[in-house]
């Protein structure tokens, strides 16, 4: 009997090595490479069926460039953040944190879109009686969803090709396996040749496979990296598992923009969709408190208005303690310098907190205005003043740069009653807006003066 040969696979870009070695040679990532089985080579004989069908070389400007055509999957904060609908053919990842929803609202959008069109659910985790239980729970029409438990890569394959869905959920990819691979459910080859078939059986159908995947730890989707390069969009569900909110983030969207969010309230009868988020993140907002201040983010084509809290406070302790929920870490540092060389206002020998309100995340360096106002209001137990909003970038020189669609984040502002707005200069709008001030500043000193000193 022949012995079983072994290598060692990267869990980040799937690259082999014949040894174990501390650092992957292909991506240079450490402590990545597990031990898994060889393929037999005979495996190799799955590609051909790729390789006969080569397609003819084309000059690029005989190509006709049509419209992508998009379908409602019923959920319009679904839609939104698919960049408008369905694609026919595409292929979507959609990871999230244990618990958080992600069965529960690609249910409730198979059901929805199968008063239309024809859609199967494939689960591997759990049983049907299971499914049945959360789909009467949620009062959905489950005479429209067409149901298949298994896990086994061919007999799922098969099934697409007899159903001829126009909308199949594969629930989750890693616990998917093939026949042509030796390893377990959930190893780099596993999650890598599934998917890179069902891709396959996506763009030669049309139909559209939304893929749901674990997360690490670390909050990224587990896996070989290839698996976010493979499909054409890659959702991430984000916020609090205890809280009732949920957002989904577009990371990567071949058909619409990235960074889109769309925000959901967890209800007994599942996700539903909210129109004015801004109005929910401020629901409990008090303008009277010491260290609070509101931010206008731009989250995809959205203007978002969101609490920013911050507490500073004297260290107990040897080291001063830096926290943020919701906001970057690394720029926490470099903001608490450029507000000392420049504001005169020191906090190195204090502790500092930071908080957005409602769970979300905060990317863009637009905040980094009412952060250091949020800061220095703590440090001063001072409140900003009433009906008051902030945005802008913040430089190492202490300029106060400008940020993209100005306009759009002060227009939703005053439609939700604010009326004073500090903004960068460059941002400010050659035509009044109807009820709302707007500060213009180039520097940081001159933020600080008008909120602290005035």
């Amino acid at each position: 009997m022949a012995k079983t040969k072994t290598i060692y696979q990267c869990s980040e870009c799937g690259g082999s090595s014949p040894k174990w070695q501390g650092q992957c040679p292909h991506c240079n990532a450490w402590n990545t490479l597990s031990e898994t089985v060889a393929t037999a080579p005979a495996a190799n004989t799955r590609y051909q069926s790729w390789t006969a069908q080569t397609q003819p070389v084309q000059v690029l400007s005989e190509v006709q460039a049509t419209e992508v055509p998009r379908e409602s999957s019923g959920i319009d904060e679904l839609d939104r953040v698919l960049g408008g609908g369905i694609v026919r053919g595409a292929v979507v990842l959609l990871g999230g944190d244990p618990g958080i929803g992600k069965s529960t609202l690609l249910l409730q959008a198979l059901a929805t879109i199968g008063s239309s069109r024809k859609v199967l659910y494939v689960s591997g985790e759990e049983s049907p009686q299971q499914i049945a239980m959360r789909a009467s729970r949620l009062a959905v029409d489950a005479a429209r969803v067409r149901l298949l438990s298994e896990i086994r890569l061919e007999a799922i394959i098969a099934t697409l090709q007899q159903e001829k869905p126009d909308v199949a959920v594969i629930d989750s990819i890693q616990t998917l396996y093939s026949d042509q691979v030796t390893s377990a459910p959930g190893s780099v080859s596993q999650v890598r040749e599934c998917a890179a078939q069902l891709t396959r059986i996506a763009k030669q159908s049309g139909i559209t496979i939304i893929l749901v995947g674990h997360v690490t730890k670390e909050g990224s989707i587990a896996g070989p990296r290839v698996l976010e390069h493979i499909v054409d969009t890659v959702l991430y569900f984000e916020g609090d598992s205890h809280s009732s909110h949920r957002m989904i983030r577009a990371i990567k969207n071949r058909f619409g923009a990235a960074n889109e969010l769309g925000v959901f309230a967890m209800t007994e009868r599942g996700l539903r969709g909210v129109s004015n988020p801004s109005a929910i993140f401020l629901s409990s907002y008090r303008d009277d408190v010491a260290g609070s201040c509101v931010l206008v983010t731009q989250e995809g084509s959205r203007p978002l208005l969101v609490e920013i809290q911050a507490l500073v406070d004297d260290a107990h302790g040897f080291q001063p303690k830096r926290l943020t929920v919701g906001l970057e870490q690394n720029r926490l540092a470099m903001l608490m310098a450029v507000l000392h060389r420049h504001a005169s206002v020191a906090c190195f020998d204090q502790d500092v907190f930071l908080n957005a309100v409602g769970g979300v995340k905060i990317m863009e360096p637009a905040a980094d205005l009412a952060v250091i106002l949020s800061m220095v209001s703590s440090q001063r137990n001072k409140p900003l003043p009433e009906k008051l909003v902030v945005f802008g970038e913040v430089g190492l020189s202490g300029e106060v740069r400008p940020v993209s669609r100005g306009q759009e984040r002060l227009k939703e502002a005053a439609k939700l009653g604010f009326t004073r707005a500090i903004v960068p200069s460059a941002n400010a709008p050659r035509q009044p807006i109807d009820g709302l001030e707007i500060i213009g500043v180039d520097r940081l000193s001159e933020a600080v003066d008008y909120c602290i000193r005035r």
